[in-house]
């Protein structure tokens, strides 16, 4: 562990020398190898940040990396779509989960590897990091921060920055 690596624990995490307190999802935190499509659950373990998302119309680019959220981007949470935890674009006939909300939850998101590149179907999608609804409430499964927290965070990430979540 290094002062690079964002450690989340259920109520907070820790990166370069800071805490932030987070929300993680409302099935807790599930041991490796246990994280399931839909079990709200934040999975153990080492992830990675693989990429950077963000509302043009809503933010600026924080980094040369970050990649804009169009108005056709989705994602896929159908584990018998071919393209099941990834970005796909509409018209998409699988399950998916819009990127371009109405909210502010997505205006920013960094993406981990958990379970990508190779995807194994029902083995769970989209462990993001973003804004929190409030504090206190939970995700789905991901992690996230309140917006000038995520902010501060985004700021200092590159692609590779390990996420360790610890349960």
């Amino acid at each position: 562990m290094t002062p690079d690596d964002i450690v989340v624990t259920r109520m907070s995490a820790w990166f370069h020398g800071r805490r932030f307190p987070c929300s993680i999802g409302r099935g807790g935190v599930a041991p490796p190898g246990a994280k399931r499509e839909g079990d709200g659950a934040t999975p153990a373990g080492k992830l990675r940040i693989t990429g950077m998302l963000y509302r043009a119309d809503r933010i600026a680019p924080l980094t040369g990396w970050a990649q804009p959220i169009g108005p056709m981007d989705l994602w896929s949470d159908d584990p018998n779509d071919p393209d099941y935890n990834h970005l796909v674009r509409t018209p998409h006939r699988f399950s998916h989960e819009h990127l371009r909300r109405a909210d502010p939850m997505y205006d920013l998101v960094l993406i981990t590897d958990w379970n990508w590149p190779n995807s194994v179907p029902g083995r769970g999608s989209a462990i993001f990091v973003h804004q929190w609804r409030r504090p206190g409430v939970p995700t789905a499964g991901c992690v996230a921060f309140a917006r000038p927290d995520l902010r501060w965070i985004a700021e200092r990430v590159v692609p590779g920055t390990r996420l360790l979540i610890r349960a």
